[in-house]
């Protein structure tokens, strides 16, 4: 079985020939018969870390809005609320960044519903038959939502290799609770030698982190969050990528089987490969990308459109002045140049084993 993959690039020499067409002639030619009066459309978006400026720009957003209306339906934007303690951890937080980042409505043209509640705990139960979960918990207003279009900034990402529309469902659907069960199987190890700043401590929400002869993990209170991996400047903490990396990326999978299985047919799925930075947009920086913008995606199937992504990325030459550290060269494997412990690959073999979809594509230039 072969999926259609529609691709735009970002080639531009007349108005009709702007970003805003695309995206309109791309959901026209993929989505044009999905939605229909009456149905209350979710668009699944990443409103960015306060600081992160990579992300989708509201601007672009309001081209899908608009086409959602134009079939009748009523349509909103929504995330859901993160594991760490950012500026996106509860939905009043969440609300001001995501403003702060332009998605107020005279912008972006659709109210804002943060899908998991105020702290976390609006949550579904969808059975799943997966190897490491019967059951995911989905943020309750995605569930409920009769359709929904998944708009992901693809890009790198330090624990599964690059993240698309397979990551936006997995984690970006998933209440608080259900971010933990997937990162549960990949906490911080202790690696290097302590001098004792007391960083870690600091950054830890759940005070799992302490000082004893040395620092140490209380593991029954850690979350995963990584603040303490990501604070220590003497690379103290570390993951083990062999063992706990493909289970991570395996459950993120089930989850992101669970998220679409709710929609049926009533799901779509936009790409964006602009601003590829190395990092997801949860961080609070922005780096230099990792390869030239290359243009959108759309597709019903989230394998086959991650597996176009991906492919699209490896075919550009990477940027010297960047993150990319090798496998600069045209064909060689980017994320694997920023992140050579990771395959993100098995994000895409995984999920096509459950069914979300296959990873042989055609791919149509619209």
């Amino acid at each position: 079985m072969t999926a259609d993959v529609y691709f735009s690039d970002f080639r531009a020499r007349s108005r009709d020939e702007n970003r805003g067409m695309k995206i309109q002639r791309l959901f026209d030619t993929a989505f044009g018969d999905v939605f229909s009066e009456d149905d209350v459309v979710a668009v699944k978006v990443h409103f960015g870390e306060r600081g992160n400026d990579s992300f989708v720009s509201p601007v672009l957003v309001r081209y899908i809005v608009e086409k959602i209306r134009e079939s009748g339906a009523s349509v909103f934007l929504t995330d859901t609320n993160t594991l760490y303690y950012g500026s996106r951890h509860n939905s009043v937080h969440h609300l001001e960044t995501a403003i702060l980042n332009g998605f107020d409505y005279a912008v972006s043209g659709a109210p804002i519903i943060i899908a998991d509640g105020l702290h976390g705990k609006n949550q579904r139960t969808v059975r799943v038959d997966g190897k490491h979960f019967s059951e995911v918990k989905i943020a309750g207003d995605i569930h409920d939502a009769s359709g929904m279009v998944v708009v992901s900034h693809f890009k790198g990402h330090g624990m599964s290799g690059f993240g698309g529309a397979l990551k936006n469902l997995a984690m970006g659907c998933a209440t608080i609770e259900g971010k933990m069960e997937q990162h549960e199987c990949a906490k911080p190890i202790i690696r290097g030698d302590c001098t004792s700043c007391g960083a870690c401590i600091m950054e830890c929400p759940v005070d799992a982190v302490c000082l004893e002869d040395g620092v140490r993990i209380d593991y029954e209170r850690c979350i995963a969050c990584m603040n303490c991996l990501d604070t220590c400047e003497n690379q103290v903490f570390d993951l083990d990528w062999e063992k706990d990396i493909p289970e991570f990326i395996e459950r993120m999978m089930e989850y992101a089987m669970g998220a679409a299985a709710l929609k049926g047919d009533r799901i779509c799925y936009m790409n964006f490969l602009m601003n590829i930075t190395p990092d997801c947009d949860c961080v609070p920086w922005s780096d230099q990308s990792i390869v030239p913008d290359i243009g959108i995606l759309a597709s019903r199937d989230p394998v086959a459109i991650d597996t176009a992504s991906y492919n699209l990325v490896n075919q550009q030459p990477g940027h010297r002045n960047s993150l990319l550290e090798k496998n600069h060269g045209v064909g060689e494997d980017k994320f694997r140049g920023v992140w050579g412990d990771v395959d993100g690959t098995l994000q895409l073999r995984y999920a096509e084993g459950l069914g979300l979809g296959v990873m042989d594509y055609r791919l149509i230039r619209v």
